[in-house]
């Protein structure tokens, strides 16, 4: 059996105001080629189809047309979704019914029955061949809330409740699972949460914390497991060196600090009970994003390498995406229209203006601070650490003065 296990489309992610849909439907057009040429059994989806939890008309209707699509190409293939911790569970389910009599099933939260026990069953999903017989099952695990996992009163040496939860949902549904297997089966497991010591992208990734717990262990996928289909870091990974527990990461940058990623999905080859094959199929990137200059540098350096910034001419949704990285030792009142004059008549779209300094000093964050501390902080106060920390220098009087100026509001004093 063939799967392609896919993760973090983001469907409706802008970046910095500018829409991504041209990029997301030449992935899914590639997607959709790409199963039929791997003449794939089933696709995996883990979580975050959506950048939020209202996606919008025209993402929702591309994730519906490439379900569709992939259907009418494909007519044995299994497609599982479960919701990432973007994504609205409800809004995400509301179709199931419909999208399951196509062939695609939807797992956006965990369903409790009359007696408040979780329906485990509905976690279970059988995969079948092309003959039409099961030959594996996926534990279709979404993003877990507190409230999805089974209730803990207490744990051992004081293990988070909420981590031990996660740990015993999984036990069950595997249970569940060997049950109905027949030999020759293979089980596979899906999941959309931070395991530890994964790498993350801090511009894109919505960091998941639950009770003080972020990060899940390895051990919670039993060895009865071949292969767990991970979503939420962007970074493709494997999870504490083991083969069969990956990260198939964004299929697109989702910010600039993604543009060294190598994109990609995942084909996993299934050979009864086990895993025969794990190859990787980098995803062609369909829109540049650019870091002038790779480093950050001081902006008469900065202009002279825009100026000499050379892009073939090509249509307005092709055009590269462009962060300008500039190292300013004061503030510079006029840098935008510097950097855009630099870049008048070049066929890129200026999504972003990072400007650091060559010191930073210490700032708010680096002190521990009471409820009653941070009552007392007034805005000029936070200006003033603000400029020292970006600038190393104190807040001119004029930058205090022009500061006060925009603080007064009709009706204040």
């Amino acid at each position: 059996m063939r799967l392609l296990h896919t993760s973090d489309w983001h469907l409706g992610q802008s970046l910095h105001n500018f829409e991504r849909g041209y990029e997301h439907q030449r992935f899914l057009d590639w997607l959709l080629d790409t199963l039929v040429q791997e003449q794939t059994d089933a696709l995996l989806i883990a979580g975050d189809i959506f950048d939020n939890a209202n996606p919008s008309a025209a993402s929702q209707k591309q994730l519906y047309r490439f379900l569709q699509q992939a259907r009418e190409r494909l007519p044995h293939l299994n497609l599982v979704v479960i919701a990432g911790n973007h994504d609205s569970p409800g809004r995400l389910e509301a179709p199931g019914p419909l999208l399951e009599a196509h062939g695609t099933r939807v797992i956006g939260s965990v369903q409790r029955k009359a007696d408040g026990e979780i329906d485990l069953e509905q976690l279970v999903l059988p995969l079948t061949g092309r003959s039409g017989a099961v030959e594996a099952w996926c534990l279709a695990v979404p993003f877990l809330r507190p409230g999805d996992v089974p209730r803990i009163a207490e744990t051992k040496d004081g293990a988070d409740p909420y981590l031990a939860g996660i740990a015993l949902l999984y036990r069950q549904v595997l249970e569940l699972a060997l049950g109905k297997r027949a030999d020759g089966q293979a089980i596979l497991a899906m999941g959309h949460c931070h395991m530890v010591d994964g790498q993350m992208s801090n511009d894109s990734e919505r960091r998941i914390v639950i009770g003080g717990t972020e990060m899940l262990p390895a051990g919670i996928f039993d060895p009865a497991i071949v292969y767990a289909a991970l979503g939420h870091l962007h970074l493709a990974q494997r999870v504490g060196k083991q083969e069969h527990i990956r990260y198939c990461g964004s299929p697109i940058p989702l910010s600039f600090a993604e543009v060294g990623y190598q994109h990609q999905v995942l084909r996993i080859d299934i050979d009864g009970a086990a895993v025969r094959e794990i190859v990787t199929l980098p995803v062609p990137r369909a829109v540049e994003l650019l870091r002038i200059p790779a480093k950050p540098a001081p902006l008469a350096q900065v202009l002279e390498e825009l100026a000499v910034l050379d892009v073939a001419p090509m249509e307005p949704e092709q055009q590269p995406f462009l962060e300008v990285r500039v190292l300013l030792d004061a503030p510079e009142p006029g840098l935008r229209t510097r950097v855009e004059a630099a870049l008048d008549g070049k066929p890129v779209r200026l999504a972003k203006i990072e400007t650091s300094s060559a010191a930073r000093s210490a700032s708010i964050d680096d002190d521990v601070m009471t409820l009653d501390q941070l009552e007392q902080l007034k805005p000029d106060d936070i200006f003033r650490q603000l400029y020292r920390q970006r600038f190393d220098n104190d807040a001119p009087p004029e930058q205090l003065s022009a500061f006060a100026e925009l603080m007064l509001t009709p009706g204040q004093p």
